[in-house]
């Protein structure tokens, strides 16, 4: 019932007054049938009141369905939360993706189409669009591997400039994708889900990564430049770089894993102990046997027969 207006400020958009239920009582349910109204009539005038239920009756009747739209084209809504080993909205895409991979979803038999991004295109059939917090998802992970591969190119550019060739630094980084083995296992350890700070750990190990083939690099070069056998540089390069390159990662992985168990920064501590861990392990091995593999010069180690 409008009872009158407030007059706010100047006057020009008065607010109605009005007296009403709340919303969750607007529902065919005893106390909104109990609710009193003036009576009809004759019955006004005295100040007689009734309750709803007693001059309404209840009839129940199919309402049609809903319209949505999205930019333009019809579609259809179907919401759910995440939780639990569901955490992030790739994994439960994966399953409910295999429980329809063997159901017929679209109507007369036949599968529609699943897209991961944009307007479908084709109204002819159905198609299942992802959205919602997958979409925030997939524009995060895409604008970080556009940043990590900026970040890869400048890393190569200095590189170049810093040792004047064009395929070592293919080999200093080398040991970046190595990473992700100790990534993925360490996920796997944990049961923890591939996050968006698990990506951020995965970036932030390029640096330290590149830092420690780096020092492997340059001590070769300068033992190579006063002509000892290549073989022997390597064997002499690990033993003594070994330990300043075990202590920066020790640091980092000691440093991370107070964050281990924390439920958002989970991933990113994972990405930085179990990355450090087998990079920095592969690494010793790795850039050695490039070295021979590329630029070998065919002279036996000191001793050998």
């Amino acid at each position: 019932m409008r009872v009158g207006y407030s007059h706010r400020g100047s006057g020009i958009n008065p607010v109605e007054i009005a007296v009403r239920l709340p919303k969750e009582a607007l529902v065919p349910a005893e106390r909104l049938l109990s609710t009193p109204i003036a009576a009809p009539g004759e019955a006004a005038d005295s100040g007689a009141n009734v309750e709803i239920g007693d001059v309404v009756r209840l009839r129940r009747e199919r309402g049609s369905y809903p319209l949505y739209r999205r930019d333009g084209r019809f579609a259809d809504y179907v919401t759910a939360e995440l939780a639990g080993r569901f955490e992030a909205p790739i994994y439960g895409m994966l399953a409910i993706g295999d429980r329809l991979a063997g159901t017929e979803w679209a109507g007369a038999g036949r599968k529609g189409d699943i897209s991961l991004h944009g307007q479908p295109v084709d109204e002819s059939k159905v198609t299942l669009l992802w959205d919602g917090e997958w979409e925030i998802t997939y524009v995060t992970f895409r604008d970080m591997g556009l940043a990590f591969a900026f970040a890869l190119f400048g890393i190569y550019v200095l590189v170049v400039a810093q040792f004047g060739s064009f395929v070592l630094p293919l080999v200093i980084l080398t040991p970046v994708p190595l990473t992700l083995i100790g990534i993925v296992f360490g996920h796997w350890v944990f049961s923890a889900p591939f996050t968006a700070t698990s990506m951020i750990g995965f970036i932030a190990l390029a640096g330290i990564i590149v830092r420690n083939s780096i020092l492997l690099v340059d001590f070769i070069r300068q033992r190579q430049g006063k002509g000892a056998a290549l073989r022997d540089v390597l064997l002499e390069a690990g033993a003594i770089r070994i330990k300043p390159i075990v202590l920066t990662a020790a640091a980092a992985m000691t440093g991370a894993a107070f964050i281990l168990l924390d439920p958002i920064f989970q991933g990113l501590a994972i990405s930085l102990v179990f990355g450090l861990a087998s990079s920095t392990a592969l690494t010793m091995l790795t850039i050695p046997a490039l070295y021979v593999w590329l630029r070998d010069d065919g002279r036996p180690m000191s001793g050998a027969r």
